[in-house]
């Protein structure tokens, strides 16, 4: 088990090589769940609120201003928590907007949105093209998805409080109003992940409320990533040199973290899709894990606590 001196040394660590990228100024974005650079508009970072009554985008310039914002037509959401991007089905820059939230565990299936990127900012209404996916295990609840650059295949990775899922979707997804897509189980994923993204080279992280986890392909662990702490550590994503954090919470930060130097070697490996759903190929690690990342994120939000109360303090005391 981590004592509490040296999670707060790993943080302290992690805080040497942090950097704010930008603040979110915009009082409408207080849940900011998902993060994604652009393709289109390469200084600007597309997010979205976690949850609401309408699917909405944001397009955040440098300065943490909203300069887009993209409603999806007709779609009364569930549970946003994730946004990647890939293309369409003409090869043009778009983005993934997941629906894939389930708290309770009960949903039958869960909805991934996708919509062409505008090529001008500003305020528009798109209809999306909208994807229904089911799991082979029963419901789960997710927070990450992921668009692999080199094929376009869609996974999505689970959330749990022990170990989660990474499910990888056909290679030809059909639209809702033709049927379902069936999602296979491929590995194990760490307990609590909140969030995924892919490298150029085919490599992927997943991040948890306290640590980062690169992978050279599913289930193949190349390392643990320590990152800073934040107050709501919801998602992760790289704008071509470096990984970009982001929290939920009004006037929230983006960090930027250096990628260490074996994220950039070539990967080749993709997972297979006639993996078994209740087969798990690859091993991540034993059993202990779940509770050992439950010890982090406790350890974690004590010391986040901690900072407050101290802060407040010295505050009052002034």
């Amino acid at each position: 088990m981590l004592s509490a001196s040296s999670a707060l040394l790993a943080g302290l660590l992690a805080a040497s090589n942090v950097t704010t990228v930008l603040t979110i100024h915009d009082p409408h974005i207080i849940e900011s769940s998902g993060l994604v650079r652009s393709v289109r508009h390469p200084t600007l970072l597309w997010t979205h609120n976690d949850g609401g009554s309408t699917a909405e985008i944001y397009g955040i310039n440098p300065k943490g201003r909203t300069v887009a914002q993209i409603t999806l037509r007709g779609i009364n959401p569930y549970d946003p928590e994730a946004i990647s991007r890939g293309k369409d089905s003409k090869g043009r820059p778009a983005l993934f907007l997941g629906d894939i939230g389930d708290n309770g565990e009960r949903r039958k299936n869960v909805s991934v949105f996708r919509v062409t990127e505008p090529k001008s900012l500003g305020r528009q209404t798109i209809t999306p093209t909208w994807f229904r996916f089911k799991y082979p295990d029963g419901p789960h609840d997710a927070e990450a998805l992921l668009i692999d650059p080199r094929d376009g295949r869609l996974w999505i990775a689970t959330k749990s409080l022990s170990v989660g899922g990474l499910y990888v979707a056909p290679r030809k997804l059909v639209t809702e109003s033709h049927g379902i897509n069936k999602l296979h189980r491929v590995a194990d994923v760490p307990a609590l992940t909140t969030d995924a993204t892919f490298l150029p080279n085919g490599k992927f992280v997943l991040r948890t409320y306290t640590s980062g986890f690169l992978y050279d392909a599913p289930g193949k662990l190349r390392e643990e990533l320590t990152l800073p702490i934040q107050p709501q550590a919801e998602s992760v994503a790289y704008d071509g040199k470096r990984l970009l954090l982001g929290s939920e919470g009004p006037n929230s930060k983006i960090l930027a973290v250096p990628l260490p130097a074996s994220a950039l070697g070539k990967s080749t490996t993709t997972p297979s899709p006639s993996a078994s759903p209740t087969s798990r190929p690859f091993s991540f690690v034993g059993d202990s894990f779940g509770v050992e990342a439950i010890e982090r994120a406790l350890i974690a939000m004590v010391a986040a606590s901690m900072l407050v109360f101290i802060v407040a303090r010295l505050r009052r005391d002034r």
